[in-house]
């Protein structure tokens, strides 16, 4: 269930709209289609890497061991500064839907309210924190599989849609051509996209905390391409057959516009609520993987030791604080440097889950090279990556284009011009550390 909820966030509830609207129907189902097909090639990469090494905190484990220590610091640092900075903008997206049913209430208030129950939910121990985003996904579940069946009902003209006289079948998908706003408009949507995905590799964090990884974690793997399929394209096709896609993702969620448009009451409350729980989750799941993060930087010595210091109930605390910490500064950088530090944070952690998706492809291939060269047989591990090495070469190839064409989309572009010297100064800090640390044994000997 976590991996299934980790996925279905606000990029699903909201970001959808904006999809549908730039790439139009029939773009937009291509773009998640592809998009759901590299999740499900990086997680197939992730299954037999955490399997075979059940690590908490796993992609940055994995990097530094095949592919370089430079790159494990780096993707750690991408991964936990990914999540906090969603923290972030969680809290006051809660604080604001909030207001919508307590107009005369300060958002703040709301923002630090669910602030105290996620840091609550994580710090109580691992086996609450699972409890309580277990029934945070069963509602997004419940919810959109209603969806999708009400969605279907009132396009083959079952249940009637206010303002039509006759069922809507699938025209709107259609009328305006294939792809209204030119073909490329998809490949420019697929950071959108990727990052409506991101949280299916929380398997990869959870692993090391599994009961009985070698069983659960493949059949959450297997599983993810039908459920992207099913979650996400169905809710695309029911959108896009029911709205003009012209009027997606203007001025509000297109699951709203969907039940108001059927007549169903309360709809606007009733998604509201929906998507609430979904930021609570994404919340949830966020501030525990940024612990996970800090706290397996501290285990491999790139940070210090204390971090990963736990208490009686084996949650790291310290690393805790401290991602809470980062979620708070980014929640006030985004009212009071918006247009300046928040923007290159957002920019940053939008490109980071792709680049750490291509950091698991890789790893697995090299993984598999050495796991070979050292006398090992393919017999001993529990869950191969099929097709290899087609399967991690085209993750990583596909998960690169996905970042490189976002140069044609003017309004994504940024990102890329911040992502780069990013990187680099996040390889400046590992190595200039190292040569220091390298310096100064030298000197005590």
């Amino acid at each position: 269930m976590i991996s299934l909820g980790g996925v279905i966030g606000t990029g699903l509830f909201l970001s959808s709209g904006y999809t549908i609207h730039e790439a139009g129907p029939v773009g937009t189902i291509l773009a998640y289609g592809i998009g759901a097909v590299v999740v499900y090639l990086v997680m197939l990469c992730l299954g037999e890497l955490s399997v075979a090494m059940p690590e908490t905190g796993s992609f940055h484990v994995y990097a530094d061991k095949y592919i370089g220590p430079g790159t494990g610091f780096t993707v750690a640092i991408l991964y936990w500064l990914t999540w906090t900075v969603a923290l972030g903008s969680e809290f006051t997206a809660a604080g604001l839907i909030m207001q919508q049913w307590f107009p005369h209430s300060p958002t703040w208030i709301w923002s630090a309210l669910f602030m105290a129950v996620i840091f609550i939910s994580n710090a109580l121990s691992v086996r609450f924190f699972a409890e309580t985003e277990f029934w945070f996904s069963s509602i997004k579940v419940i919810a959109i599989i209603l969806f999708i069946i009400i969605g279907f009902l009132a396009i083959f003209g079952v249940i009637h849609i206010k303002g039509t006289t006759q069922a809507p079948m699938f025209t709107n998908l259609f009328k305006d051509g294939l792809f209204p706003n030119g073909f490329k408009a998809v490949f420019t949507t697929m950071l959108t996209v990727n990052f409506a995905f991101s949280g299916t590799e929380l398997i990869g964090v959870t692993a090391g905390e599994t009961k009985d990884p070698g069983k659960n974690i493949p059949r959450a793997i297997h599983t993810t391409l039908i459920r992207l399929i099913i979650f996400f394209i169905g809710s695309i096709v029911v959108m896009s057959a029911l709205i003009p896609w012209q009027k997606a993702g203007v001025n509000q969620s297109p699951f709203v516009l969907v039940f108001k448009s059927i007549g169903l009451p309360f709809a606007g409350d009733l998604m509201n609520f929906v998507v609430l729980t979904a930021i609570l989750s994404a919340a949830n799941s966020g501030l525990y993987a940024s612990t996970r993060m800090l706290w397996s930087l501290a285990n491999e010595g790139m940070i210090p030791l204390k971090y990963a210091k736990t208490n009686s109930r084996d949650v790291p605390m310290i690393a805790l604080c401290l991602s809470m910490v980062g979620g708070i500064l980014a929640l006030v950088s985004s009212v009071i440097a918006a247009s300046t530090v928040y923007l290159v944070l957002v920019s940053i952690s939008g490109l980071a889950v792709v680049i750490v998706w291509m950091a698991i492809a890789l790893s697995e291939i090299n993984f598999r090279k050495s796991f070979l060269k050292s006398g090992h047989s393919l017999s001993e591990l529990k869950f191969k990556t099929p097709w290899y090495p087609v399967v991690p070469w085209a993750a990583f190839i596909m998960s690169l284009l996905s970042c490189v064409l976002i140069v044609f989309d003017p309004n994504q572009r940024s990102a890329l011009f911040y992502m780069i010297p990013f990187l680099v100064l996040c390889y400046g800090v590992y190595y200039g550390k190292e040569y220091w640390k390298k310096r100064r044994l030298k000197s005590e000997k």
